[in-house]
């Protein structure tokens, strides 16, 4: 009964990303250009408009038929029985429409048809949450020992006993009807911070002119930054980094106070929900312990003489004497131009994650021939790359392909979380068909890493292997030893709130200075503008957030090198994983899978396998 578990998401779907569609290049194609065969088959979902037309009034109709429970769920098991079966099929619906008409208009955001059906969804998406908020508040006033009688006794409610569970575990943090109410309408208001942030960030913010690689003055922008900071040319790179942060340095006192206001709107939803910390609370919803965070920062502290070999790898091939905050970008290994058609990487990566077993493979295999993706880049189409899904009927996958190995990694990527959903709809009842964010990037990231080890396994070129092989290093180092600096630095900024701190831009600035010092000093000139990071960091936004990507890439190394050293019983184990959607919990979940992440041996597999990988690179460049 969780609304989250209701709320259509996609795995590995960012609205972030999705909503950034600025205008087409030019000869980009139009959408009726395209050969039927590359483009995704929504139709699967609904046939016609006068389908999804009738499915959403059949929701309005199903909202009242749920409305008609309030005040009535304690009377009997079997009321309550019926009202969690009218919301699962509520949920179904509103999720599939929503994911129709939001997919309908990614596939060209300038159709003014679809912009008007994202809205239609949208709205009726708002109307059904609140009309069924009663909900909770209802159920969780109903006796415990009388709950869990019923699930004992009734033969239908034993389906929800695992929801009825998480309720229950909630309990002591969700306060009284009229209080829930006061907390839900300052919502907006306690949340501004991370909006105006955004608005700043993305609208407001202007960034010098700055010269590119032709020595031309250009202005610089978020895009454009990290291309300079990717480029060859080391004054390039420094004149970027030092517009950027200067930039931000200007502003130094307002981001302070915005990023200020965020955590102690954390701090305080904490204690008006009696836990102990805003870190512990972000924790709780998915019922992980404090100790996984903390086991992460301290592995990734104990392996960080790997990335010390790794950033002196990086200074002795660019060949320079110190190695800048702004020197850790760009490529040390130079672009392999191979071209990989779309059809030459749907093989690649068919073969790869032939590591799965047949099932896998072939059902993986059916997908990409038959409407589960939608390949290439068209006027006013969506860019980035994400999969969606909406049960009952296949998963998606939006790409826009171009023919490189970036973009096989990110099709090899997207398939994993297809098939998570595949399995995990396959699988489950609708209650459970959904999946945390905590696992969500563990079967993309496993995917990936297969993909790895089969191209190293098969290729012969040693540029290729070399690229390859630093693919790799630049995911985990990016994902692993980059989001724990952040996980560190968010456990920082609220414990000093929590202990009766202030979050000045000093303070805010020293302490991140010193973390990069911690992380790149043994090898780096820390620069002193890198102390601004912190300002322009998103992320830092939706609190302890960043610390699942870290997880989820330890997890999926260390279960990708279970399956490729263990066999059948690691597939097996996986494939179960991959099947039992949101029906327990993720540390659960995973540990099924063959993973502890109570303990700290799968951030030390990761770390251990990249600390492999830098010696060999290191030995292919130094051959």
């Amino acid at each position: 009964m969780h609304t989250h578990r209701h709320v259509p998401r996609a795995a590995g779907f960012s609205p972030m990303l999705a909503d950034n569609s600025g205008a087409s290049e030019p000869g980009v194609l139009t959408r009726s250009a395209i050969a039927k065969e590359y483009k995704w088959k929504l139709e699967d979902m609904y046939r016609s408009q006068q389908d999804w037309d009738s499915e959403a009034k059949d929701v309005e109709e199903l909202v009242q038929k749920l409305i008609a429970f309030r005040g009535k769920l304690s009377e009997s098991a079997d009321t309550l029985l019926q009202a969690f079966q009218l919301d699962d099929q509520l949920g179904e619906k509103i999720s599939r429409l929503y994911a129709y008409a939001r997919m309908r208009r990614d596939e060209d955001n300038a159709n003014t048809t679809y912009q008007a059906l994202t809205d239609k969804a949208t709205t009726l998406l708002v109307t059904v949450e609140s009309q069924k908020a009663f909900l909770v508040p209802e159920i969780l006033s109903i006796p415990e020992e009388t709950l869990l009688r019923w699930v004992d006794e009734n033969q239908g409610l034993k389906l929800y006993r695992f929801v009825i569970q998480e309720l229950l575990r909630e309990k002591q943090h969700i306060l009284s009807e009229t209080e829930e109410q006061l907390l839900a309408s300052a919502g907006e208001v306690l949340g501004a911070s991370g909006q105006i942030f955004t608005m700043f960030n993305n609208a407001d913010m202007r960034f010098p002119k700055v010269k590119n690689d032709d020595g031309e003055e250009v202005e610089l922008t978020h895009g454009r930054y990290i291309q300079f900071l990717e480029s060859r040319n080391r004054e390039v790179r420094r004149g970027a980094f030092e517009a950027m942060y200067g930039t931000y340095e200007k502003h130094r006192n307002m981001l302070a106070a915005t990023y200020a206001a965020n955590v102690k709107k954390d701090v305080f939803y904490a204690r008006v929900r009696h836990y102990g910390s805003a870190r512990e609370m972000a924790l709780a919803s998915d019922n992980v312990p404090l100790s996984v965070y903390d086991n992460l920062i301290d592995s990734v502290h104990e392996s960080l003489p790997a990335l010390h070999k790794y950033l002196t790898l990086r200074k002795q091939v660019l060949g320079l004497s110190d190695l800048h905050m702004y020197d850790i970008y760009t490529p040390i290994v130079g672009d392999v131009s191979v071209k990989i058609p779309y059809a030459d990487a749907v093989k690649q990566v068919n073969q790869a994650i032939a590591a799965l077993g047949p099932d896998y493979q072939k059902i993986a295999s059916e997908g990409l021939e038959s409407g589960w993706v939608d390949v290439y880049e068209t006027q006013g189409k969506t860019s980035g790359a994400y999969s969606w899904g909406a049960y009952g009927v296949h998963p998606y996958i939006l790409l826009n392909y171009q023919e490189n190995l970036d973009n096989m990694f990110t099709l090899a990527h997207e398939l994993g979380h297809a098939m998570h959903t595949y399995y995990s709809h396959e699988s489950q009842p609708y209650v459970y068909s959904g999946y945390t964010i905590f696992v969500a990037e563990v079967a993309s990231t496993c995917n990936e890493a297969l993909l790895t080890d089969y191209l190293l396994k098969t290729t012969t070129d040693k540029k290729m292997r070399a690229y390859v092989l630093n693919h790799q290093l630049e995911g985990i180092r990016g994902t692993l030893f980059r989001q724990t600096m952040f996980a560190e630095f968010e456990k920082l900024t609220h414990a000093h709130v929590e202990q009766g701190g202030a979050l000045t831009p000093e303070w805010l600035s020293d302490t991140y200075y010193q973390l990069n010092q911690t992380y790149f000093g043994k090898v780096c000139t820390v620069d002193p503008q890198i102390a601004m990071e912190w300002s322009r960091i998103p992320h830092f936004y939706n609190s302890f957030y960043v610390y699942k990507y870290a997880t989820g890439i330890s997890a999926a190394t260390a279960l990708s090198q279970k399956i490729l050293n263990e066999g059948q019983e690691a597939i097996d184990a996986y494939l179960g994983f991959l099947k039992s959607g949101g029906s327990n919990y993720p540390i659960e979940l995973l540990r099924g899978a063959g993973v502890d992440m109570e303990s700290p041996e799968p951030v030390r597999i990761t770390l251990k396998r990249f600390s492999e990988l830098v010696d060999e690179l290191s030995s292919l460049l130094n051959d």
